[in-house]
C-alpha cells in the first residue's frame, strides 16, 4: 500500500489484511441495497480494540453508473486501509461503510438520513452524480457531517455555500468552457449539435459548453434532451443528422453516451462526438465498442499513469482489487486521504479524544496544500479545490482510457 508521509515520497508498506467490502449485500448493520449499507463494511483495525471511526461512501453500486460508483468505493477503501495503522496508534479503528445510492436522489437522501443517525460516522466520500450530491448535502448539513466528492461537478453543489460540501475536482463552469475551447480552437468545430440528459449534471455541463462555444463563434444548430434510461435515440439522432453538424456534444452519463455514439455511427453520422467526465469510464467502451474510436471526452480526472508515483499507485490498486482503476478511483483515494487528515487534526486539537462532527467539518474546509496522488487540494470558502484541472482525452481505438490530448488549468 502507499501512504504519503510529509517531506517524503510514497512508502511501500505491507498490505493490511481484512480486505474487500464486497459489492453484494451483507447482514452487518441490517444492510440491504439502497437504503442501508451495501455491506457490513471494511474495518481496518490492524488488530482491533480501539474506538471506531466510520467513514461512509455514497455512490451507485448498481445500475447504469455502477462502474464509476464502485471505483469511488474502492478508492476510498484503499486509502482508509492505508491509514489504518496511523489511526490505531491514536487509539482508533477505521471502518468503511459503503452505501448504494443507485444514482437516485431519493435513495441518496434516504441513505444520508441513516448516515446522520449513526453517531460513529464522521465523514462521507461521495457522491458520483451531482443530482444526488446536491439534495443529500442538505441532509449532511443538518447533521454537520462533512462530505468530499471526488466527482460531482455541478456549480450548485458548492454555490449554495453549505459548510459541509466540498469537492476535489473542477466545476462545470470550468469544464464546459474548456471542452468548448478545445472543440472550436483545436477541432475547428463551427456547426455544433448539443444533446443533454436533463439531469443537474448533464444539463449544466451542456449549457456551459453551449454558451462558451457560441462566445467563441460557433453556431449551435440544435439543443435537444434525452432521458436517462433510454435505449433508442433514433429520434434525436434524426434531428441531429438533419442539421449536418460538424461536431456533437453530449452532456450525460456513459450508459446513454455509449449508445448515442454507437447509434450515431450506425446512421452514418461521422461528426466527432464529445462528452464530459461522466464518459470517463471503461463502461463507455464496453457499450460503444469499436465505434468509440475518435470520440472525445473532457474529464476532471487526470491520467495518473503518466507520473511514476501514480503508476505505482495504479499497479497497487490493480493488485489489490484485480481490476484497473477508473478515472475517479484515485480522486476518491485522495478525497478519503483529505478526510482522514482532517479527522486526525481534529483529534489532536481535542487532546486525543474523539472530536465533534463540527470540528471535523471545519478541519476539512480548512485544508490547504494537501498533496494527494492525483491532485493537490486547497479548499476555498465554499469548498471548491483551487488546484482542480480539466483534461481532454481522445479514443484511439476501443481501449480505455483515451489518450490525453490537453490539460487545462483554471485561469
Amino acid at each position: 500500500m502507499f501512504v504519503k508521509v510529509k517531506g517524503q515520497g510514497w512508502l511501500a508498506l505491507t498490505l493490511i489484511a481484512g480486505l474487500l467490502a464486497g459489492c453484494g449485500g451483507g447482514s452487518g448493520g441490517g444492510g440491504t441495497t439502497g437504503t442501508t449499507p451495501q455491506s457490513s463494511g471494511t474495518t481496518a483495525s490492524g488488530g482491533g480494540g480501539g474506538k471506531v471511526i466510520k467513514i461512509a461512501t455514497q455512490s451507485p453500486l448498481s445500475g447504469g453508473s455502477a462502474i464509476q460508483g464502485e471505483a469511488i468505493k474502492l478508492g476510498a477503501q484503499m486509502s482508509l486501509e492505508d491509514h489504518a495503522e496511523e489511526f490505531k496508534a491514536l487509539g482508533y479503528d477505521l471502518e468503511l461503510v459503503p452505501y448504494d445510492d443507485q444514482g437516485d436522489p431519493k435513495k441518496g437522501v434516504a441513505n444520508a438520513e441513516l448516515i446522520g443517525a449513526d453517531q460513529a460516522v464522521l465523514g462521507v466520500i461521495g457522491h458520483l452524480n451531482s443530482g444526488v450530491s446536491i439534495p443529500s448535502s442538505v441532509v449532511y448539513e443538518k447533521y454537520n457531517i462533512p462530505m468530499i466528492s471526488p466527482a460531482s461537478t455541478a456549480t450548485d453543489f458548492t454555490d449554495r455555500k453549505l459548510k459541509v460540501a466540498n469537492r476535489v475536482v473542477a466545476r462545470d463552469d470550468f469544464q464546459g468552457p474548456a471542452a468548448a475551447e478545445y472543440a472550436v480552437n483545436n477541432v475547428k468545430a463551427k456547426n455544433i449539435f448539443v444533446i443533454q440528459d436533463k439531469t443537474a449534471y448533464g444539463q449544466g455541463l451542456a449549457e456551459a459548453f453551449r454558451d462558451a462555444a457560441e462566445k467563441l463563434g460557433a453556431t449551435i444548430s440544435g439543443y435537444e434532451g434525452i432521458t436517462v434510461g433510454e435505449k433508442d435515440f433514433n429520434g434525436v439522432l434524426n434531428i441531429a443528422a438533419s442539421k449536418k453538424p460538424d461536431f456533437i456534444f453530449f452532456g450525460g452519463l456513459y450508459a446513454e453516451g455509449g449508445l448515442l455514439i454507437k447509434q450515431a455511427r450506425g446512421k452514418g453520422i461521422a461528426a466527432p462526438i464529445m462528452g464530459g467526465d461522466a464518459l470517463d469510464s471503461s463502461g463507455l467502451v464496453d457499450i460503444a465498442g469499436k465505434d468509440v474510436d475518435g470520440s472525445l471526452y473532457s474529464s476532471v480526472a487526470g491520467d495518473i499513469t503518466k507520473m511514476e508515483e501514480g503508476k505505482q499507485w495504479a499497479e497497487q490498486y490493480e493488485q489489490k482489487f484485480s481490476k484497473k482503476p477508473e478515472g475517479y478511483s484515485v480522486y476518491s483515494y485522495d478525497s478519503m486521504s483529505v478526510m482522514l487528515e482532517a479527522i486526525k487534526k481534529a483529534i489532536e486539537e481535542n487532546g486525543g479524544e474523539l472530536p465533534a462532527r463540527e470540528k471535523v467539518r471545519d478541519a476539512v474546509r480548512a485544508t490547504k496544500d494537501f498533496q494527494g496522488v492525483a491532485t493537490k487540494v486547497s479548499f476555498d470558502e465554499i469548498g471548491d479545490n483551487a488546484y482542480a484541472k480539466v483534461f481532454i482525452y481522445k479514443f484511439d481505438g476501443a481501449a480505455y482510457p483515451g489518450a490525453m490530448v490537453s490539460e487545462i488549468e483554471n485561469k
